[in-house]
């Protein structure tokens, strides 16, 4: 069944920034597009620079505009931030200002020598992304020997004692990879592991067969439960991205960082305590949102403090109430809470947040009743930056046919089939 169309937002509860004290305390800051390898799942699209990317200078005038605004966390990020020529410079301008900087990378041309100029200019941790095991993470970064570069990078950052992380996107291509991926990744020493869904986002829109489907999610998070119970005892954090869950029976253990914790989420935190810097410029309320509904100025001809605190594009979630949710998520239990989780994930389904069907809840919710959603293409994404199409959800019985088998092949075949036509 197609959704109903969302009802007008309502503005009977409008809290200014400094009522609530919101701040871009997290910032994760593209410095370039320019990248090294074209990923299936990118985004961003990233592979060339933008036409116009911010230089080096501004780049330290913007460090500068963050601690007065009073960032803490900075995430550098691409493409490939040290493609940037300024990208050691802007470390140390950060690490002065008492702001922790910090990269997420596919880790391609991390050397010996690039780790311990990062280090040596005051970087926190680095972030290597890791999409599976050799063969499928290569297949998702449309790179031979990807995979081989990403350990590898993690091994130069272990040698030259910088504190190292690993994030992953889970899709159907990998998910069988998970258990295996978690041992190998905990051999290299990582500190912490994101796992987040992959998003119909970017060049990830174009390949709808990679994505998880919202039952899917039944059978991920029980086995994330138990990878992060084990990581916990082997002092390893695993914590899921803000589009991976929400209020299912593992939702304490998942959302807290240690055995026992009660944390659960508590709504989408773009505009309120999250910032993304696009590399021309253009600033939003998380580095995923989609620019073109969502960029609220640029540094070239505002400032940072004007942008955060004038530009609807990032008050929205300051200013929401249930009455702008829709379709399932404004009858849940927990839609005050919850405010229908990732907005980025709700807009690249829908154009539009408020209705989210990638939740654990719901999808256990519906499957009680036999039921479950299954999102199928209408629309394809246009092919720029951050760019998405538009989905139906389809309400069938929880027990109905999966995919139709091609030519013999089981789904993971037929699907890295698909892929390797489409990168080829």
């Amino acid at each position: 069944m197609a959704e109903p169309n969302s009802p007008s937002p309502s503005h009977t509860r409008r809290i200014s920034a400094a009522q609530e004290n919101y701040h871009p305390r997290y910032v994760v800051w593209e410095l370039t597009l320019a990248c090294d390898q074209l990923c299936t799942h990118c985004g961003s699209r990233a592979g060339s620079a933008r036409g116009v990317e911010l230089s080096t200078d501004e780049c330290l005038k913007i460090v500068d505009q963050l601690a007065e605004m009073g960032t803490r966390d900075v995430i550098l990020i691409g493409g490939e931030a040290y493609l940037h020529s300024g990208f050691l410079q802007i470390i140390r301008a950060l690490r002065a200002k008492g702001i922790k900087p910090s990269m997420t990378t596919g880790g391609l041309g991390v050397t010996p020598q690039l780790a311990k100029d990062m280090l040596e200019a005051g970087i926190e941790h680095v972030s290597v992304s890791v999409d599976g095991l050799e063969d499928t993470h290569d297949l998702i970064r449309a790179h031979k020997g990807s995979f081989r570069s990403a350990i590898n990078a993690l091994d130069i950052l272990k040698a030259e004692g910088v504190l190292s992380a690993a994030n992953t996107n889970v899709n159907r291509i990998n998910q069988k990879d998970l258990e295996a991926l978690y041992e190998l990744l905990a051999e290299k020493g990582i500190v912490s592991w994101q796992v987040q869904i992959t998003v119909p986002l970017g060049r990830a829109a174009d390949r709808p067969n990679m994505l998880l489907q919202p039952y899917d999610l039944m059978e991920i998070f029980p086995r994330l439960a138990t990878l992060k119970q084990q990581a916990l005892q082997e002092g390893i954090i695993v914590m899921p991205g803000n589009n991976l869950g929400y209020f299912g029976p593992e939702e304490a253990l998942m959302r807290s960082l240690y055995e026992g914790g009660a944390d659960h989420w508590v709504g989408c935190p773009a505009g309120k305590f999250v910032m993304g810097i696009e590399s021309d410029g253009a600033v939003k309320g998380c580095p995923s949102l989609q620019t073109d509904a969502y960029v609220g100025g640029h540094l070239s001809e505002r400032t940072l403090e004007d942008i955060w605190t004038e530009a609807p594009e990032l008050s929205f979630t300051r200013n929401r109430t249930v009455d702008d949710l829709w379709g399932f998520c404004k009858t849940c239990p927990f839609a005050e809470t919850c405010m229908a989780g990732c907005s980025f994930t709700a807009h690249a389904l829908f154009g539009k947040p408020g209705n989210n069907p990638y939740c654990h809840f719901r999808a256990r919710t519906l499957a009680k009743q036999g039921k479950r959603e299954r999102l199928v293409l209408r629309t394809n994404a246009q092919g720029l930056p951050f760019d998405h199409g538009l989905y139906e959800i389809i309400l069938e019985d929880l027990d109905a046919p999966e995919f139709t088998q091609v030519d013999g092949l089981d789904e993971r075949k037929r699907l890295i089939r698909m892929i390797q036509k489409v990168v080829a």
